[in-house]
């Protein structure tokens, strides 16, 4: 227990570590506050920069961007309608009519508060239920989610084959051998195609709105507690699903305010604070969920978690089930920086609402050719080669084509990630079941944590069927005549 504790406070005694937690922290409130930029692309970027560091100081930054960017997104949310990131989403429904109410500075501080209370029942839950989970286990359309990862794993089996050495997809190009850096792909996906889709609207207008009366009373928090504990609960259960995130967890518990919540201060799309409470503290829950998977089993929950998890290996580590043993300190460490950040988002989301309000309304005709000049560093910068640019560049425009036919980039970067992994696991398996299609599939489901595994997988599948609506349907009406 004591060393666990020494992990813990490992960044809240070293006066470095601290700083920058608190410096990514106050960076990721308002680039998730910024229309136009993401925490996935600054986290994206932010690898290529920190390859050298300390695997604890980078971590320490991302960590800090991750919470506080969430957070962020519900800024421009409530005072211009434009959720700075997709985990605002919900926020904006509520949010804006309660700023147009000339409420913008108490909706800020509500939205602060809810967003802490969420933060804490996350890290609570990824302290206690991680060790456990270490034992067991796409957008709107699951057929465009599937393409999308496979297009992803791919790209992954781009170079030499790790067991033959033969060449795969090089086209006779011994540029190509070495395989694609998963960081130019990233930074392709989240960063050029980003900017590109945002030229789409890059000229409208920024809206300006006066900020004040931002701490919200003590009867206002413990009123609407009730309501933020439940959202956090979602939250962290949403945000411990594989592929799923925030914006998923936002929508989920705005609508269980709705279904739950029997008189809303106003109806809900014109200013309850329940619409506000709810979405605020489940997204931001949703951290410290995604943290789960990532931790123990080495599978993001949300597409920051898989950059971090590029970056876990970019730093010699092996996310998985045995990065705890191997790295015991990794897993305490990660709870101490979130529940740090967590407080400095509380800090830094009580003040500063006037240099924010400057900030936000930086004209995109700005702010785009600095994020592309970012990326085309960060890409150079990871192996100083001009190739990696080129991938970069060649990648976002990819991504930019994917995007404006409803494909997520999400998926294509986690198969990217992942399917090393994949491949390499079930090379290994059929090696052990000698190369039978029947022992294979008798090994998913003769151990406990096999089983669990595939059928989750199952389900997946079969809730993005037409299929699952009607199954539902029917096993209610068939458990509704039995209860008859």
């Amino acid at each position: 227990m004591e060393t666990a504790l020494g992990y813990f406070l490992m960044s809240w005694l070293d006066p470095y570590l601290l700083a920058l937690v608190a410096a990514g922290t106050l960076a990721g409130i308002y680039v998730g506050a910024i229309p136009g930029l993401s925490v996935t692309m600054a986290v994206s970027i932010l690898i290529s920069f920190t390859y050298a560091w300390d695997t604890n100081e980078a971590l320490a930054l991302m960590v800090g961007i991750y919470m506080g960017g969430v957070y962020g997104g519900s800024r421009t949310a409530i005072l211009l309608n434009i959720p700075g990131a997709p985990a605002a989403i919900a926020t904006a429904l509520d949010g804006y009519p309660l700023a147009k109410l000339g409420e913008a500075g108490r909706a800020i501080g509500v939205t602060t508060v809810v967003s802490f209370v969420g933060g804490l029942v996350g890290i609570v839950a990824l302290a206690f239920f991680a060790p456990l989970v270490a034992e067991m286990l796409s957008g709107e359309s699951l057929t465009k989610g599937i393409v999308a990862g496979a297009i992803g794993i791919l790209i992954s089996m781009i170079g030499l084959d790790t067991m033959s050495a033969q060449p795969r997809l090089t086209f006779g190009s011994s540029a190509l051998l070495g395989g694609v850096s998963y960081v130019a792909v990233m930074i392709g996906m989240f960063g050029i195609a980003e900017a590109l889709v945002q030229l789409h609207g890059y000229t409208a207008p920024a809206v300006k709105q006066r900020v004040d009366r931002i701490v919200p009373s003590l009867s206002t928090v413990l009123r609407h507690l009730p309501l933020a504990l439940r959202a956090s609960l979602i939250g962290v259960w949403v945000g411990a699903l594989p592929g799923t995130g925030g914006d998923i967890a936002a929508l989920m518990a705005y609508d269980h305010a709705k279904k739950s919540v029997k008189k809303p201060s106003r109806p809900f799309g014109r200013g309850a604070w329940e619409g506000l409470v709810a979405p605020e503290a489940a997204n931001n829950a949703a951290v410290g969920g995604a943290f789960i998977p990532m931790l123990t089993l080495g599978i993001p929950g949300d597409a920051v978690t898989a950059v971090i998890i590029a970056a876990l290996f970019i730093h010699g580590l092996r996310p998985g089930p045995n990065l705890m043993v191997d790295t015991p300190h990794l897993f305490w460490f990660t709870v101490g920086n979130l529940t740090l950040a967590n407080l400095f988002m509380l800090l830094f989301g009580l003040v500063g609402i006037r240099l924010f309000a400057k900030i936000v309304e930086v004209p995109k005709a700005i702010l785009l050719p600095i994020v592309v000049v970012l990326s085309v560093v960060g890409a150079y910068a990871i192996n100083n080669n001009p190739a990696d640019v080129r991938w970069a560049v060649g990648f976002g425009i990819l991504g930019y084509f994917l995007r404006i036919y409803g494909y997520q980039l999400g998926p294509v970067v986690l198969g990217v990630i992942l399917g090393p992994i994949v491949e390499s696991n079930f090379r290994r398996t059929m090696i052990t079941v000698h190369e039978s299609w029947a022992g294979l599939a008798l090994e998913l489901v003769s151990h406990p944590i096999t089983l669990v595994l595939t059928l989750g997988v199952l389900v997946s599948l079969l809730r993005g069927t037409p299929f699952w609506p009607r199954l539902v349907a029917r096993l209610r009406r068939r458990s509704g005549a039995a209860a008859g």
